[in-house]
């Protein structure tokens, strides 16, 4: 029995963890216990000798010196500073008025809105909340078809986990030892690819069948002009305006970037111009609105001027957090503590942020913070045992059965990681398997950036798969659980079913699905946006001896000319 043990302690060992996993107990304390229990045993059994624990706190103290997992809590405060703030209710409402008067619209617009609240609030739970309690009752009262109205909410508030500034992001580029910058602009392209998906599922919607995503009546546009029209024209004028600035704009940062730095210099980044660009027209529209409205010129509507006030601060604050990221002036600590602060000042100038909001915010923080800090702790001496053991080559060896090389090694991770995300957050998901899938999927030429934001829209997927995504959850306790009269149309509104959520998310997870499919296809997608990394040939280097002194080195003290 002993020499079976000795012989299987990795297998017996990652056995014991997924049951207390799948059990329901503690992850932070499951994981600890595992590891030192198991690290006991491999004493006993002379597998692991017994000076190796002590190199154990210096790895826990390690985690704690970690600058990068600060941007989780400084971007948790930002998403929680501006989803107290009511950012989402003032989105909703006025996108809602932009797109209502088309089929679709209003569903248009809890996407577009979904992607704006991933962006900055980066909490699930808070914005598929936000949105079923705004706009899941004016979809009832206007007659979407209940299943779309629901697997929209649900599929745009999952967004948070892909779209930058994603907690899982972080977590992924700091367990596969990458950079945090590297893993945002890899997801970028995916991330609004989904948001694109989604969209045109709902145009598909409003073509072939209207009558489940039906346009809002005239009665219900709240931002009417004096002389009775929408004053969207006024709007479209400003967004061209606004777009050929940026696009001129864009176009003439290269010119005077080579002016700058010469004529030889390596020409700017896509993305680099495209952060320029769009700051730039955000910041343009902002002045002409208030030009607008201080000068009383009249050349802006109501509505126009209401999606300027309301859009361009979150973008700017967008742009200021991803784009310093992006641009390489700030570090994702350092992008986080701005956001952070760009969403106090949001909020105060809102009139909206006083002390007992700032407390929760801290709170809740904090509580995810520690949260975080104890399952990191508990997987790094879980994976500190399992390496010990040899967990790793079992690992390989596991994997190595595999048909189908990259392929098929893809496509077993991410229907285990599917899998598992029934059962257990995506930050237990993160600690625990990526430290053991990582490396193998490194030894199996897997480009690490591509292999985490593949696993990243993966886990997504989960969130939104019946009967325990999280989401569905987050929406049946805001959802009308009784029969009710509407306030406007004084129409009896029926019950909102679990059945209708669960229906509504299965077209949205195969639209996810499709997505990590095309990731899977098309490494360009998150590879291409990412800057090349010069690859050095050790067999051409040249170390030559300078001439001059009978020692070779010269009188003047120099070392010796690399080529």
């Amino acid at each position: 029995m002993t020499a079976f043990i000795a012989a299987n302690i990795a297998p017996i060992m990652f056995g014991v963890i997924i049951f207390f996993l799948l059990s329901g107990f503690p992850v932070a304390f499951s994981l600890s216990a595992c590891g030192l229990f198991f690290g006991f045993v491999g004493l006993e059994l002379g597998i692991i000798p017994s000076t190796l624990f002590q190199a154990l706190p210096l790895r826990v103290f390690g985690i704690m010196q970690n600058d990068t997992l600060l941007a989780i809590p400084f971007f948790t405060l930002m998403g929680l500073i501006l989803e107290r703030s009511g950012m989402a209710e003032d989105l909703l409402e006025t996108v809602g008025q932009v797109f209502g008067p088309v089929r679709g619209g209003l569903a248009l617009a809890v996407i577009f809105v979904g992607a704006l609240l991933a962006a900055t609030t980066g909490v699930v739970a808070a914005s598929v909340i936000s949105m079923g309690l705004i706009s899941l009752p004016i979809m009832l009262r206007y007659g979407y078809s209940r299943p779309i109205a629901a697997g929209v909410i649900t599929a745009s508030g999952t967004l948070a986990q892909a779209i930058p500034p994603s907690l899982v992001l972080i977590v992924m580029a700091d367990q596969l030892g990458r950079s945090v910058g590297d893993m945002y602009k890899g997801a970028m392209i995916p991330a609004l690819s989904l948001v694109g998906l989604y969209a045109l599922f709902i145009v598909g919607l409003a073509i072939f069948k209207p009558k489940m995503v039906p346009a809002l009546p005239p009665e219900a546009l709240a931002y009417r002009e004096p002389d009775g029209s929408s004053g969207l024209r006024s709007l479209g004028m400003l967004a061209v305006v606004v777009t050929g600035a940026s696009i001129l704009l864009g176009y003439q940062y290269g010119a005077v970037h080579a002016w700058l730095k010469g004529a030889d210099a390596i020409a700017p980044a896509l993305d680099e111009v495209i952060v320029v660009a769009l700051t730039f027209g955000t910041i343009l529209a902002l002045v002409l609105a208030l030009i607008n409205r201080g000068l009383r010129l009249g050349l802006l509507s109501r509505i126009a001027e209401r999606v300027t006030f309301v859009l361009i601060p979150p973008l700017i604050l967008i742009f200021l957090v991803l784009g310093t990221i992006f641009l390489g002036v700030a570090t994702p600590t350092e992008g986080g503590a701005m956001g952070a602060v760009g969403a106090m000042i949001m909020a105060v100038s809102r009139g909206r942020l006083d002390f007992k909001t700032l407390v929760q915010a801290l709170e809740s923080t904090s509580r995810l913070s520690i949260f975080v800090l104890f399952i990191l702790v508990g997987s790094t001496i879980f994976s500190f045992v399992f390496t010990a053991v040899d967990g790793q080559k079992w690992v390989e060896h596991l994997f190595d059965r595999l048909p189908g090389g990259q392929l098929g090694f893809l496509l077993f991770v991410n229907a285990v990681i599917f899998f598992l995300g029934f059962f257990i957050d995506f930050f237990e998901i993160a600690f625990i398997l990526m430290p053991l899938l990582g490396p193998v999927a490194d030894k199996m030429g897997i480009d690490l950036i591509w292999f985490g934001v593949i696993i990243a829209l993966n886990l997504q997927t989960s969130f939104l798969t019946p009967p325990f995504g999280f989401a569905l959850f987050y929406l049946r306790s805001v959802a009308p659980a009784k029969a009710y009269l509407d306030r406007i149309t004084n129409k009896r509104i029926e019950d909102f079913k679990t059945g209708d959520i669960y229906r509504g998310s299965v077209a949205f997870v195969i639209i996810q699905i499709f997505m990590v499919g095309l990731v899977i296809a098309f490494p360009e997608l998150v590879t291409g946006g990412l800057d090349e990394k010069s690859k050095v040939d050790l067999d051409t280097i040249q170390i030559q001896q300078p001439t001059g002194g009978d020692s070779g080195w010269g009188e003047s003290g120099g070392g010796g000319a690399w080529k």
